[in-house]
């Protein structure tokens, strides 16, 4: 037997579905003699009588149910694709794995990317929290979708579309003799114990170069690479600290005060994804939401720096 012809499946399908040539035509917007050539053409291909005529009625045979159910399968298994590929393209399904910084991972990222697959219940999602330098291998080794990182890496292999620039807090314990400031300066840490982010990031280069400019020595007895450790030490009372203001935010109902600080320390950060790849829809719609979301947490803190 050769291959059977589509077109001549889909009119016996419709036959068995409408019961009648004309409502079959109707279903498939062809004539009733194209019907009738399809199944007459589509029972010799199969060789088998799927239909007896009883006056003007067209009965399906035993053969033509025992057919029929296979067919449904099949075009049940059709439909079923076509709704994954709408549902693709409607950005309702899909897979995407992201990796992001702590300063990004330990809440806030969290919190959109929850809302974000809310809204998309066939989405599957992958959330990890690495360095930035890690995020930047997990991109290069496709080992996810999306990598938030601080802005100053770069890859050949990697594309990087730079997010809204954070200015970075001073942080400061409950009861600090700074809390009642609206706004931090240099000066205002002269001789404070203060709590350091790693020297491998470039925000803790720009703040040690903006203390030593304006020659205010802090006490350094304490180092850390994560943002969200800063902030704890800093409510345990050891000392202060500089941080981005999305983990500030996670910190400020856990022992710590938060007011804005100039002159301006940038925190910079990217979303990285493979250079040779064409970002998927919910890909590029998380990008841009994101985005979004972090403009809108910029704009409604109440110790940004104006």
């Amino acid at each position: 037997m050769r291959g059977l012809n589509p077109r001549q499946i889909e009119a016996f399908r419709a036959l068995m579905l409408a019961g009648s040539v004309g409502s079959a035509a109707s279903l498939l917007n062809v004539s009733q003699p194209a019907i009738s050539r399809m199944i007459r053409d589509f029972q010799h291909q199969v060789g088998l009588a799927l239909f007896e005529r009883r006056g003007t009625r067209l009965v399906p045979t035993s053969e033509a149910l025992s057919l029929y159910a296979e067919v449904e399968r099949a075009f049940v298994g059709l439909e079923h694709i076509a709704k994954t590929a709408t549902e693709l393209r409607t950005r309702r399904a899909g897979f995407l794995r992201i990796a992001a910084l702590p300063a990004l991972a330990n809440g806030f990222l969290p919190r959109f990317a929850g809302r974000f697959a809310a809204e998309r219940p066939r989405l599957d999602l992958v959330l990890s929290g690495l360095v930035s330098h890690a995020v930047l291998n997990a991109v290069v080794q496709g080992q996810c979708d999306l990598g938030f990182a601080e802005a100053t890496f770069e890859h050949a292999a990697v594309r990087a579309e730079r997010m809204p620039t954070a200015p970075y807090v001073a942080v400061l314990p409950q009861g600090h003799r700074l809390a009642g400031k609206a706004k931090l300066r240099p000066k205002d840490f002269e001789g404070e114990n203060f709590v350091s982010l790693g020297p491998s990031t470039v925000s803790r280069f720009r703040a040690d170069r903006l203390f030593a400019e304006h020659g205010v020595k802090r006490i350094q007895r304490i180092e850390t690479p994560l943002s969200e450790i800063a902030c704890a030490l800093v409510a345990s009372g050891v000392g202060v600290a500089l941080c981005e203001p999305f983990t500030a935010h996670e910190y400020s109902t856990r022992g710590i005060i938060v007011r804005p600080f100039e002159p301006r320390v940038d925190f910079e950060f990217a979303v990285l994804y493979a250079a040779t790849q064409r970002l998927s829809a919910p890909a590029r719609e998380f990008i841009d939401g994101f985005r979004a979301y972090v403009t809108d947490f910029l704009r409604r803190q109440a110790w940004r720096s104006k």
